[in-house]
């Protein structure tokens, strides 16, 4: 029997997957390895030149240096960012709507950003004014984003989603009337719509407030506290609503009114 145990024990240190091998709180890294969006323009977005850029990436880089470390990117699709996490291969994962259904999976620290969900159609599109106009039209379903489930569950509205990986096949979709219209956060429409231009529109229809908070593997206490701490100083020095003129400053976004938001607690 002890050398079975101890054959199991070593097989754990080998592969640092039992118990809580691997799960060093983040606070005790020097480096964090920062999960964001590669799809979204003013996000998170990744250049030609392998460059990331974007709002998450300005916060991640402040939250970091606030909590006295060095930070690293890699990119992290609505569709795999879960997984990302629950393997290790990255600390925190930005752009993360807090829902119930993550609580139960994953930690949160934040929310570091409120926003508004909102609606993007083409420059020529009339017809639809509010997600009302929706029912029956298609919209993009981006898999692991949960905003066009916020339209036909949480509105009740008959729209037709339609699925894709990322925004930027949404936009493709959305160009070429695939699809009729893309429904998400208004700052990442704002960022698709700055860089795609004139042929889109956004209507500025700013239904269900969203917020949206970093997700962290669950029993990091000490991790989340440490981010909110940093977050805080983030709105109280200033530089998050100079990241938000920054990044959306040309967008039509109001950005009036940049408070420090109510956090939840740390799990």
């Amino acid at each position: 029997m002890r050398r079975l145990v101890a054959s199991v024990l070593a097989g754990c240190l080998a592969l640092t997957a039992c118990g809580d091998a691997g799960k060093a709180s983040i606070v005790e890294k020097t480096t964090l390895v920062a999960g964001v969006r590669p799809d979204l323009p003013g996000i998170g977005f990744r250049r030609t030149d392998g460059v990331f850029e974007g709002l998450d990436v300005d916060v991640s880089r402040y939250l970091a240096k606030r909590m006295g470390k060095k930070v690293r990117f890699v990119p992290a699709l609505a569709s795999d960012r879960e997984e990302l996490l629950r393997t290790g291969k990255v600390d925190m994962v930005l752009t993360f709507w807090l829902e119930p259904e993550w609580k139960q999976r994953l930690a949160f620290a934040g929310p570091y950003l409120l926003s508004y969900q909102d609606i993007l159609v083409r420059g020529g599109e009339r017809d639809v004014r509010d997600v009302r106009d929706l029912e029956g039209r298609r919209i993009c379903a981006v898999t692991g984003s949960g905003a066009a489930e916020a339209v036909t569950v949480e509105r009740q509205v008959a729209a037709v989603p339609v699925a894709a990986r990322s925004y930027r096949e949404c936009m493709a979709m959305l160009r070429d009337g695939r699809i009729d219209a893309i429904t998400t956060n208004d700052t990442i429409l704002a960022g698709l719509k700055t860089r795609q231009g004139a042929d889109f529109r956004l209507l500025n229809s700013r239904f269900g407030e969203r917020r949206t908070g970093i997700a962290i593997r669950k029993g990091d206490p000490d991790g989340c506290e440490a981010l909110n701490t940093a977050i805080t100083q983030m709105y109280q020095d200033g530089t998050m609503a100079r990241f938000m003129h920054k990044w959306f400053g040309s967008s039509g976004l109001d950005l009036s009114d940049v408070d420090v938001p109510q956090f939840e607690g740390c799990l």
